[in-house]
């Protein structure tokens, strides 16, 4: 090798490195930003996030329960994690325990699965008996099975031509789709036209969670005042307005629905406290005020050495958190194959959705690796009409041994 091609070689190396490092960059929290630039206990600023999964979780909750509703097995891993976080508690300060005991008071566990069982009444009422997710799942086997076997008898049938074949096969590969987008269709303006009712019926327990949210959000000011975090810092996103303690920064609306995002306000009279030098020259912009949520996992998959050729795909909204904290932990590497030929029957077959039921339009394509031993794809799509922009995650191969901690997200 002559000097010219170790120079070269030499440059590309970093460029490499440079291209891993700078999309995990764009992946990192606002807690492991905030945390390396204070140097506070990575304990302290732990169990802030947890406080605000605890109002992120239940604020969500008691805005829109039917996302919740003929979903056991995730509500149950979401009680879990709130009996977690509460339990810490108890060996936490003064202020802690109190909320630990006004936790227990208010029997939010209760309060929980009674505002299910009544929203879950209301949809067996109005003829829905499971999730727009298993719902797509059934649909996916009712469709294809006898799709596959309708095709295979008319192909060997003698006599029949190409003519005819194709447009019965461009009918089949369309109508999974159409009648994909219908149920998400449907399974929307059901909620739209319910929630009136849903909160009618559940008004007096949906206060009382949402009292049990202020509690914890003036718990974490307060938590964040003695740690001299500038509060400014913070920032994260309800569905409810009317809290206390709250400054609102932005808010966005689509089909009724608004979310607001919201730092903590200062006490009356107290003047914000000042940015220390490093994080006046914190590059800001490539910290969110939210984490993407609109995942989609590929479940009931077949997929050998990076090619797909068969899924489901299944909203993961609820583990929004598990997934983005996946993705803060990988390597990012844009992958080189074009994208078809990873799922090369995409937009016939098989199809990734948005909430409004359109197909998404993949644009990038990221190979990632999770703590260097567990790799996964990550799919990015366009922005759709309705606002919303999907991110699909999917294992590389179907028989991946997927770590354990991982296993709620790519389960089907």
């Amino acid at each position: 090798m002559n000097e010219q091609e170790k120079v070269q070689g030499n440059q590309s190396e970093p460029k490499k490195e440079e291209k891993k490092r700078s999309r995990k960059n764009v992946r990192k929290s606002q807690s492991q930003m905030i945390q390396e630039a204070l140097g506070m206990d990575p304990k302290d600023i732990a169990e802030v996030e947890d406080k605000l999964f605890i109002t992120r979780f239940l604020d969500y909750f008691a805005d829109e329960p039917l996302d919740f509703i003929f979903k056991e097995k995730n509500v149950s891993k979401y009680i879990d994690k709130l009996n977690e976080t509460i339990s810490k508690l108890e060996q936490g300060n003064e202020e802690d325990k109190l909320l630990s005991m006004n936790y227990q008071e208010k029997n939010v566990v209760n309060l929980i699965r009674d505002i299910i069982n009544r929203t879950e009444n209301i949809a067996i009422e109005r003829g829905f008996k499971t999730s727009a997710d298993k719902r797509l799942r059934r649909l996916s086997l009712y469709t294809t099975i006898p799709m596959l076997a309708i095709v295979a008898v008319l192909a060997f049938i003698p006599g029949i031509s190409y003519y005819v074949l194709f447009p019965v096969l461009c009918v089949f590969c369309m109508l999974p789709q159409l009648l994909r987008g219908s149920v998400l269709r449907k399974w929307t303006r059901f909620k739209e036209e319910n929630r009136t009712e849903v909160y009618t019926q559940n008004r007096e327990d949906v206060m009382v969670l949402k009292s049990f949210v202020g509690d914890v959000l003036n718990n974490i000011r307060t938590k964040l005042l003695e740690l001299k975090v500038p509060l400014q810092l913070i920032k994260f996103v309800l569905h409810s307005s009317g809290y206390e303690n709250l400054e609102l920064i932005n808010q966005k609306t689509y089909r009724g629905l608004t979310q607001y995002y919201y730092t903590f306000a200062y006490p009356p009279g107290m003047d914000p406290l000042p940015l220390p030098e490093n994080l006046r020259n914190l590059d800001t912009s490539k910290v969110s005020e939210t984490p993407e949520k609109n995942f989609i996992v590929l479940t009931e998959l077949k997929a050998e050495n990076g090619i797909i050729t068969s899924f489901v795909p299944s909203l993961r909204d609820k583990l929004a958190d598990d997934i983005n904290s996946m993705l803060n932990e990988s390597e990012f590497e844009n992958v080189q194959l074009d994208f078809t030929k990873i799922i090369p029957d995409y937009g016939k077959d098989l199809s990734i959705y948005c909430k409004c039921g359109e197909i998404s339009e993949i644009v990038n394509v990221q190979e990632c690796t999770w703590k260097n031993k567990f790799k996964y794809y990550l799919f990015e799509g366009v922005r759709c009409n309705c606002g919303e922009k999907v991110y699909a995650i999917s294992l590389m191969d179907s028989n991946a041994e997927v770590p354990e901690q991982l296993q709620p997200i790519f389960s089907s």
